[in-house]
């Protein structure tokens, strides 16, 4: 057999929606986040010193010493019926839902692709907040949809620009995170949640909501999630996730719905990963049932809250007059937009040379991106780490002025 000699290397053909996406910003953020010379606020990456490890090491053992023939086995796509079971637990303090409601995904980073793969043709709109999580974008726009970015304040998706925006782009679907939200830390207030529910009902848009972060509060109080509200149960797809409460490496979130769907959402389940890891559903239901989630939730959160305090404190008076930082009441992230005149992309190369990353805010936009904005995640380090970093931050900023 001959083999052609060519001058270049061989390369494999990919599908065009792919095409371009030799990298990812979530690629970028991992890579960032491993380099042991850089202070990084890239990630969403919970401090590992805080994982509940004698608790799950003891779940691990107790599954494989009692089921340890099932949890190695095949399971059933709709998720293992313990798991569903402690989930819609959790989830009726809020909404009334039963276990056949629940379908397992391998972190809810799973769950929207499993959703995108089982709601979305190609050209479909799904209408996201300005802006949202890069990788919901990522997941929708790899099935051919197009994301048009929806107006937002300090209390989240505007009811106005998103009744606007229905009317103009007729969407399949809204995707939102009212709840400590990915990128900005903003939650909607109670009102606010009413009128986008009643804006979804009017139009008869289903709204996809995104809930990992909801139980990371810092003042004690929680939001029942926009699917709890009049209305809304059957026609919204809650997903939730173990990854920040518990650990992100047990890759367990769930789905809950209502009605036909459900159907649809195990067979498209079925189509990517026939099921999520049996062994680790296992354990976490066992957690679930036998530890106590919300007092290590609890614990979690109050350090947490010292590390946004100290990022808080720190990055205020680094940042250029006019600058806007939101000051979160939970979850794992801030945001800043420096303002007009400043690229946080450009300043970024400068910032990791100095030994601090963060994430340029462009990329959580579906169009129209604001360049002078940043993500930076406060949980992963130290106040005294983040007052350091945040301060050769600002030396950083300090020579790139205003264009």
């Amino acid at each position: 057999m001959t083999v052609p000699q060519t001058s270049a290397p061989y390369r494999f053909p990919v599908a065009a929606r792919y095409a371009g996406m030799e990298s990812s910003p979530l690629k970028d953020i991992f890579a960032l986040a491993a380099r042991e010379d850089v202070v990084s606020f890239a990630g969403g990456i919970p401090d590992p010193e805080l994982f509940d490890l004698q608790a799950v090491a003891a779940c691990y053992e107790w599954v494989l010493s009692q089921q340890g023939h099932r949890a190695l086995q095949y399971g059933v796509s709709e998720g293992e019926v313990e798991l569903r079971e402690q989930a819609a637990r959790r989830l009726s303090r809020d909404l009334p839902t039963d276990a056949s409601q629940i379908r397992v995904t391998s972190g809810s980073q799973e769950g929207l692709f499993v959703l995108a793969q089982a709601l979305l043709e190609p050209g479909d709109v799904v209408l996201v907040e300005s802006p949202t999580y890069l990788a919901a974008v990522q997941a929708f726009a790899v099935h051919g949809a197009r994301m048009i970015g929806v107006d937002t304040d300090d209390d989240g998706v505007v009811p106005e620009a998103l009744e606007e925006a229905i009317l103009t782009h007729r969407p399949r679907m809204a995707y939102l995170i009212p709840t400590f939200q990915n990128p900005t830390g903003r939650t909607m207030p109670v009102a606010r949640r009413e009128a986008v529910a009643d804006v979804l009902l009017r139009t008869g848009v289903p709204l996809v909501e995104d809930d990992p972060y909801g139980a990371l509060s810092f003042t004690g109080g929680t939001w029942a999630p926009i699917a709890s509200l009049p209305g809304m149960g059957e026609r919204t797809l809650l997903l939730n996730s173990m990854s920040k409460l518990m650990s992100p490496g047990v890759r367990i979130g769930w789905i809950r719905a209502e009605g036909p769907v459900l159907d649809t959402l195990a067979v498209a389940k079925a189509a990517i990963s026939m099921q999520s890891s049996v062994v680790d559903q296992l354990t976490v239901a066992r957690y679930l049932e036998t530890a106590d989630l919300d007092a290590h939730v609890a614990t979690v959160s109050g350090v947490y809250r010292e590390r946004r305090d100290a990022m808080a404190s720190a990055i205020a008076p680094v940042l250029p007059p006019g600058a806007h930082v939101t000051h979160p009441d939970g979850g794992m992230f801030l945001w800043a937009a420096l303002g007009e005149g400043y690229d946080a992309q450009r300043i970024l190369a400068d910032a990791v040379e100095a030994g601090v990353a963060y994430l340029p805010g462009w990329s959580f936009f579906a169009d129209h991106p604001d360049h002078s904005t940043m993500r930076l995640s406060f949980v992963t380090h130290s106040p005294e780490v983040i007052e350091d970093a945040v301060g050769r931050l600002g030396e950083v900023i300090a020579q790139h002025p205003q264009r």
